[in-house]
């Protein structure tokens, strides 16, 4: 879990692959949530597992010396974590290794990028074989999809024309040039609101005044919006909770516009592209800053450039008034004063690796990321994530930049500490870590009452629904026990 997290963590802010040997099938299986994560999180990581020896008496170098041989030979490894991944193959033969390898690593950094997973037996890993190259080039992902002109030109005239056009996002900050592109984009379309319900990078800056911040799939904006542009993102709204009104025109612009592995996912949007958002957001504010009908049409929306202001002005304000200081130092610190004073307190430039689940997004309002690269979350369900993605992050950014974790109770604990802070002694990764502790697990309670908010679940402390974390562990003992008591 951790190692992979590292992985994950490293791979995220640097989009470069990385990866992680285990051991045959208990060691795959170790793996755990981190391969969901990985896959939800489109992290380009390669797992690469040993197969148990398929020879019993000594037919090949390599075959069967141990009695753990037999235990852990299964049917099909593969099919432990191929689900969740782009690629799964295996080595068959020494002589190709090296083509498998780059077959691999093109479908894990291609976009959607995400985990892709080789296994070799030992007989294969001890063939001799003549030294051989490949040329690196001819491996690589494949290359950015644009919109058609078509695509383009029906796209940008219908956000021109809409008198509450909205922009919903995900992960398009994973690229930080498209960061740039939309910031570009929503300067262009004076009016052009944007939202983040996915919260695995930071995708628009908070400081903008076209910026909505995060919220998972729920907002006002998404019921009155009358045309919706949808761009890298998974779950725009919550349709249970929050959708779209009958008729709002929408678009949906994404790496991965059918979700392929999500049997259930649609959206009633008119057309959908698989394109590169990067591209397509500079695709689209360029064809409507050389078009004569549209740029005029835009030049008489200061009354919504100045209406967004306004709008913005007043949720910064909202903002700061939820962080207000406690009256007295017993009663606790709520998260949006403890995580205001970490805006005001941590260099500017800050990584923060978040993974508070119930309270991300009271999280994401006080520290308003507006940097690229600088707000990462997990992307996925699989709690736990965040001890070793911070590592990940600290090591790939070097000591220069402060790294920053934070993380609720509950999903402390499911991070393996005891290795997370062993890794960060013995290999001098410091990371600050900020638990936010509220004595459980909330999220199975938001859950119950969601379903059943007059349920009989719904009238009964966390105690009795075996959620709570009565006595409370230690946190910051733990770390320093594994930490050799440093």
């Amino acid at each position: 879990m951790v190692a992979l997290s590292m992985a994950d963590g490293y791979a995220r802010f640097t989009s470069k692959p990385q990866c992680v040997i285990v051991h045959v099938d208990v060691g795959t299986q170790g793996l755990g949530a981190a391969v969901h994560n990985a896959s939800c999180g489109r992290a380009p990581v390669l797992i690469f597992a040993g197969l148990s020896p398929y020879t019993c008496d000594g037919e090949y170098r390599g075959s069967r010396t141990e009695y753990i041989h037999w235990i852990q030979d299964v049917p099909d490894q593969k099919e432990i974590v191929s689900q969740y991944c782009r690629y799964s193959g295996e080595f068959k033969c020494g002589k190709n290794v090296k083509q498998m390898i780059g077959r691999a690593l093109q479908f894990a950094t291609s976009a959607p990028a995400g985990p892709a997973y080789l296994v070799g037996a030992r007989e294969v890993l001890e063939e001799d074989i003549e030294p051989y190259e490949v040329e690196q080039v001819h491996w690589g992902p494949l290359g950015p999809a644009a919109l058609t002109e078509e695509a383009v030109q029906e796209i940008s005239e219908a956000l021109v024309g809409a008198k509450e056009p909205l922009l919903i996002t995900g992960y398009s900050g994973r690229s930080h040039d498209a960061v740039a592109q939309l910031v570009t984009f929503a300067d262009t379309v004076k009016g052009l609101r944007v939202l983040d319900t996915g919260g695995s990078d930071m995708c628009f800056p908070a400081s903008h005044r076209a910026s909505l911040g995060l919220r998972y799939g729920v907002h006002d904006r998404i019921k009155t919006a009358d045309v919706i542009l949808v761009a890298d993102c998974d779950v725009p709204w919550i349709p249970t909770q929050c959708k779209p009104s009958p008729g709002t025109r929408i678009f949906h612009i994404d790496s991965d516009p059918l979700k392929q592995q999500m049997p259930v996912f649609y959206i009633p949007a008119e057309a959908r592209y698989k394109v590169d958002c990067c591209t397509a957001f500079r695709q689209l504010h360029t064809y409507i800053s050389r078009t004569p009908a549209l740029t005029s049409k835009l030049s008489t929306y200061s009354d919504r450039w100045n209406a967004l202001e306004r709008g913005h002005r007043e949720r910064i304000s909202t903002i700061r008034s939820l962080a207000t200081r406690p009256s007295s130092p017993e009663s606790g610190y709520n998260v949006s004063y403890l995580t205001s004073l970490l805006r005001s307190l941590l260099p500017h430039d800050t990584i923060f690796a978040v993974e508070a689940v119930t309270l991300s997004a009271f999280v994401a309002d006080q520290l308003l990321p507006s940097l690229p690269g600088t707000w990462l979350n997990c992307g996925g369900g699989g709690l736990g994530w965040s001890g070793g993605a911070s590592l990940g992050i600290k090591l790939a950014a070097g000591p220069k930049r402060f790294v920053c974790q934070i993380v609720g109770d509950g999903t402390f604990l499911f991070s393996v500490p005891g290795s997370v802070y062993w890794i960060s002694q013995k290999y001098s990764l410091p990371v600050l870590t900020i638990v936010l502790n509220n004595k459980g697990w909330n999220a199975p309670r938001r859950s119950l009452l969601l379903v059943h908010p007059q349920g009989e679940g719904s009238k009964v402390g966390n105690e009795e629904l075996n959620i709570a974390f009565e006595p409370g562990p230690d946190y910051a003992g733990i770390a320093k026990a594994a930490g050799g008591g440093r």
